[in-house]
């Protein structure tokens, strides 16, 4: 089945024009003026329409065992909330125990996404210990395909590597051509901090933010700096949330540091007083590191329009309102994460392109075309040109709505973004060139993503 995509006008990281966009065999083979339609092509008239690239999200929890219980989306219900919102393709972090191995981790994580998932898919290796058994386990797991780390500089006796196995980490990322993706904190201090507000009584959500201010970031992230600098090897800052922590990526740059940033739609739009609602509401924004204070918002805003911070993420990590009451007596009980897989596209269209804060430039690049450079994915992902996949999204800039839980495709009982206006709306999504999603419904095929390969040494 092929697919014509007419009149639209076609907006990448680094063109716009209007033209018509052929699709066959998965790939989109022409673009051009007044294509006409073969016998049998699905068309799509995009007049008055944005066509991108499918916009992909770099950091999303899906199988996730967290806390002594599990993410609610399966790929399933995430792959088709994704495609809805103009999400393509998403990496999903594999984040094994310590006792586990880590290619039994890698089998695992493959088998629960493969034949489920309606989008393309790839990983960061989760890594969370590092000895002999474990190093040959992730040359082997590069070998098959994936192409990048990740290490928790946090969750000290769950998740969190030692300085030895954090150097040893980066060293064998450098001689392979890895990436390494981090979670930036110090787990001593979190540790520390955690012990003294449960002593002093302060169990509620809103102490989670006390128990790992900014401060305590930044030095998370000036740690990764100085291994990255001793080792060589390539790092990305995940879910950056304050003004401190960025700076300290930014002097690590300086001094010639081969570091990216990324930051989440969640610090742009909300802030530290929505873990502070009443009634236990707060624990719906339990997230880490917390949500700041307002005035970093602005600061995120100006490091994705001026390229400070490269990609704009999710971290996915969808735990229903009975999961999070885990915690009603100790919050560092509450599962993690502000579930946002479905809105990140429109909200970053709403409050960045419409309100003029981003260009539709960079918004192409922040949400799919960094992405897609950064991990090794590009030019078959985020981008529109003759061999890349056809992934694409019609998108409708006029459109008008409210973002609600009773609405969302997520397999969640409430939204973040409850009650908040969206100005832009994806009318038609395609994977390699089959229709996915229209006007806000999923009509794909699950099943159809496929796990992405990626080839080391990409940078």
């Amino acid at each position: 089945m092929s697919l014509l995509i007419k009149n639209g006008e076609i907006v990448t990281a680094s063109e716009r024009y209007v033209a018509d966009i052929f699709c066959e065999n998965e790939t989109i083979t022409r673009i051009d003026k007044n294509i006409s339609a073969p016998a049998g092509a699905d068309v799509i008239d995009a007049t008055g329409k944005f066509v991108f690239p499918g916009f992909i999200d770099p950091h999303v929890h899906i199988y996730l065992p967290f806390m002594g219980t599990f993410a609610k989306d399966t790929h399933e219900t995430a792959s088709k909330a994704a495609l809805v919102g103009g999400t393509t393709c998403f990496i999903e972090m594999i984040c094994p125990s310590r006792t586990e191995k880590p290619m039994e981790a890698f089998d695992l994580w493959l088998g629960k996404a493969n034949a489920n998932s309606a989008c393309d898919f790839t990983f960061h290796m989760g890594v969370t210990r590092f000895d002999a058994e474990a190093e040959k386990d992730f040359r082997d797991i590069v070998k098959r395909g994936c192409s990048s780390f990740k290490v928790f500089l946090a969750y000290k006796g769950a998740f969190g590597v030692t300085d030895d196995e954090l150097y040893n980490t980066l060293k064998l990322a450098k001689e392979l051509g890895v990436i390494v993706t981090a979670h930036c904190e110090n787990a001593e201090l979190v540790a520390e901090l955690q012990k003294k507000l449960l002593a002093e009584g302060k169990t509620g959500p809103e102490y989670h933010y006390w128990s790992r201010p900014p401060v305590v970031e930044a030095e998370g992230v000036h740690h990764l700096m100085t291994f990255a600098e001793m080792t060589g090897a390539h790092v990305y800052i995940v879910h950056t949330s304050c003004g401190e922590a960025l700076q300290e990526a930014m002097h690590g740059s300086a001094r010639g540091v081969k570091v990216w940033v990324e930051t989440l739609i969640q610090y742009l739009l909300c802030d530290k007083t929505d873990a502070e609602k009443p009634n236990f509401e707060g624990a719906k924004f339990v997230m880490s590191p917390p949500l700041r204070e307002k005035h970093n918002q602005e600061v995120f805003w100006n490091a994705l329009a001026k390229g400070f911070a490269s990609t704009l993420a999710t971290d996915h990590a969808p735990f229903d309102t009975t999961q999070k009451k885990m915690g009603k007596d100790d919050f560092t009980k509450i599962p993690n994460g502000i579930p946002s897989l479905e809105d990140r596209v429109n909200l970053y269209f709403t409050h960045g392109v419409k309100a003029g804060r981003i260009d539709l430039h960079q918004f192409v690049a922040t949400a799919s075309t960094n992405t897609a450079k950064i991990f090794g994915l590009f030019p078959r992902k985020g981008t529109i040109q003759i061999g890349a996949d056809a992934d694409l999204v019609v998108y409708d800039p006029n459109y008008k709505g409210k973002i609600s839980a009773k609405t969302h495709t997520m397999n969640l009982d409430y939204n973040a973004f409850e009650g908040m206006e969206i100005e832009g709306r994806p009318t038609a999504v395609t994977v390699r060139g089959q229709i996915a999603a229209r006007d806000g419904k999923f009509v794909g095929k699950v099943g159809r993503g496929k796990f992405l390969q990626r080839e080391p040494n990409h940078f």
